[in-house]
C-alpha cells in the first residue's frame, strides 16, 4: 500500500496570492527602501508622541552611490530647529530600532515658519465681497463700458469697471 502524501495545506483551501509571495516580496522591498515609507505614515508610533509634537517627516532618500542607510528629512518649525537638531540622533535611533536594522543613516532638519505655506496664503486669497454693488455703480459701471461694440468685451470690461469702483466705494456707505 502507498503512502498518501501529507495535503494538508490542500486541506485549508485557496490562499491568496499575495501571502504567498509576502516573504520574498517583503525582502526585496526592504532592500529597495519600501519599508521605510512606513517612517512617513507611521510617525507618531515610531518617535512618539514628544518627537512627533516637534517635527514631522518629509521624505526618506538614498544617496546616489548606494551606501549604507537612507537620509530622513524632517520639518519642523524654525523655533524649534536647535532642539529638533539637538534630537536628531535620537530620532534615528528609534527609526532604525522600529526597523529593526540601520535603515536610517543621517537625519537632516529642515526649518520652515510656524505656520505652513497654504495657511500663509489665505491672506492673499480673493476675498468674497460683503454686500452687493450699489445701483449707482452699476449703472456707473455699464455707462464706462457703453462705448464698447463687441458685447462679450463689453460685458468683461463692465465686470472689470465694477471691481474698480466697488473698491474705491467707501466701506462704512450702506447701499439704498
Amino acid at each position: 500500500m502507498a503512502m498518501m502524501p501529507d495535503n494538508s495545506k490542500r486541506r485549508r483551501g485557496f490562499a491568496q496570492a499575495g501571502r504567498l509571495v509576502e516573504r520574498q516580496i517583503r525582502a526585496a522591498g526592504e532592500t529597495r527602501g519600501f519599508a521605510v515609507s512606513r517612517v512617513l505614515t507611521h510617525w507618531g508610533d515610531i518617535v512618539g508622541a514628544d518627537l512627533a509634537a516637534l517635527m514631522h517627516p518629509v521624505d526618506v532618500r538614498y544617496g546616489r552611490e548606494g551606501g549604507f542607510g537612507a537620509t530622513l528629512t524632517v520639518l519642523c518649525a524654525g523655533a524649534r530647529a536647535p532642539l529638533a537638531e539637538m534630537r536628531k540622533e535620537e530620532v534615528r535611533a528609534r527609526v532604525n530600532a522600529a526597523y529593526g536594522y540601520n535603515a536610517i543613516a543621517r537625519v537632516r532638519v529642515t526649518q520652515t515658519a510656524a505656520h505652513g505655506f497654504a495657511e500663509a496664503q489665505t491672506a492673499f486669497g480673493a476675498v468674497a465681497p460683503d454686500k452687493t454693488p450699489s445701483p449707482q455703480l452699476i449703472g456707473q459701471a455699464s455707462q464706462t463700458a457703453a462705448p464698447i461694440g463687441d458685447a462679450g468685451l463689453r460685458a468683461a470690461l463692465e465686470t472689470l469697471a465694477l471691481n474698480i469702483l466697488s473698491r474705491a466705494e467707501p466701506a462704512g456707505k450702506d447701499s439704498p
